[in-house]
């Protein structure tokens, strides 16, 4: 539905009904906004002069001229998007319908501080855009995914743990050199939230996305919108005391955190020069090891207490599992499951689906594709669209 502007048949009113597929023929839209046909033809015709919109084709039509049928146009621009984690990154340029046009992953320490990380991700994204044969007049937003709570209406991250030197950082102000555009940035296990949500899971109205890797989070769904808390800090299951009485010291200070005690840097630590980092972990659980197969299904268990907490408490329609140490080893997911379905109460169990990720590392990059395409076609930044689009202000 369109509600919350201005203006209720605005140009962004009426791209979004088309892109919600609810109106999308001139009297549909008309009918919809309550306005005159004539009305609803002029708001077309800026839209389409902006390039967002186009004719798709016909409408069944039982006599007389079928009606036509308007599509919002993907092509119309591109937003650039990161999901960085402690130890890697992926990143792409998407057109507007969120899918991925070019796209790197590659390793990056998330440590070396904000100047140094950043100064590589522009650059990669340049080279990214040049890949695709644009450049960064054609990009409408940039979303960037952190490993850490992020304070989404500034873009700082909060006292992230994992993240030494990104504490308060404007991360949007670094990007000013390079782009206009608006810079919008989250934690990373809630962009994953976002993408599996919109891409794979649109009809479960609470969902909890959880991220087993270097560090563990979970991003939440609830009445089908992402929840993040007063600052940043919701879904943060991996600092839920699971072990009071151990002697793992997390990073954020407590004792006995899930991070702490099953997280991938968690197990490196355990694993020593056997598997001294994190992608070391995933590696050897791949290939069978006894001891990091040991581990990282431990680790599932662990996962499973803290997560039928949170299925007690918020009571989901879905869990979902995803991260490099839950790909790592079917036998996490299934720890996780049956940790779960034991522990949770039974009114919040019975109808709760658990299921691995259908996104798999594709989750972060659409969900923040996503988060951002949704930012800038909000009705009423529309407008401000069209106009920089055509020759003067918008009727």
């Amino acid at each position: 539905m369109v509600s919350g502007i201005a203006e209720p048949a605005s140009p962004g009113s009426v791209l979004a009904l088309i892109r919600s597929g609810e109106a999308t023929t001139r009297n549909e839209l008309a009918e919809h906004l309550g306005v005159a046909r004539s009305t609803v033809v002029q708001r077309l015709g800026v839209l389409a002069e902006a390039g967002l919109v186009r004719v798709a084709g016909d409408a069944q039509s039982s006599g007389g001229r079928p009606a036509s049928i308007f599509a919002f146009d993907e092509g119309a621009g591109l937003v650039v998007v990161g999901d960085l984690g402690q130890t890697g990154c992926h990143l792409a340029v998407c057109d507007l319908g969120a899918r991925p046009l070019a796209e790197l992953t590659a390793s990056l320490q998330i440590e070396r501080g904000p100047e140094v990380v950043l100064a590589w991700v522009q650059a990669r994204f340049t080279e990214l855009l040049s890949e695709v044969g644009r450049g960064w007049e054609d990009v409408l937003g940039v979303g960037i995914g952190l490993p850490g709570p992020v304070d989404f209406q500034t873009g700082r991250p909060v006292s992230p743990p994992a993240m030494p030197g990104w504490d308060g950082v404007d991360v949007p102000s670094m990007f000013a050199d390079i782009t206009a555009a608006p810079v919008l940035v989250d934690n990373d296990a809630r962009i994953m939230a976002i993408g599996e949500h919109r891409q794979a899971r649109r009809g479960d109205r609470h969902m909890i996305f959880v991220k087993i890797g270097s560090g563990i989070g979970a991003g939440l769904i609830a009445y089908g919108e992402v929840l993040r808390g007063e600052r940043g800090a919701a879904g943060d299951i991996g600092h839920i005391v699971v072990d009071p009485e151990g002697s793992d010291v997390c990073r954020c200070g407590n004792v006995g955190c899930l991070d702490a005690v099953a997280g991938g840097w968690a197990i490196a630590r355990r694993m020593g020069d056997l598997a001294p980092t994190p992608p070391d972990v995933v590696r050897l659980a791949r290939e069978g090891h006894p001891e990091a197969t040991g581990q990282v299904r431990r680790s599932g268990r662990l996962v499973g207490v803290a997560v039928a907490d949170a299925v007690n408490l918020l009571n989901p329609t879905s869990v979902v599992i995803g991260g490099k140490l839950a790909e790592a080893d079917e036998q996490v997911f299934a720890a996780v499951r049956e940790v779960v379905y034991r522990h949770a109460t039974p009114v919040a169990s019975r109808h709760l689906e658990i299921v691995l990720t259908e996104l798999g590392h594709m989750a972060g990059i659409i969900g923040a594709a996503h988060m951002v395409i949704d930012h800038v076609l909000e009705p009423d930044r529309v407008a401000e669209l069209v106009e920089r689009r055509s020759a003067g202000p918008v009727a």
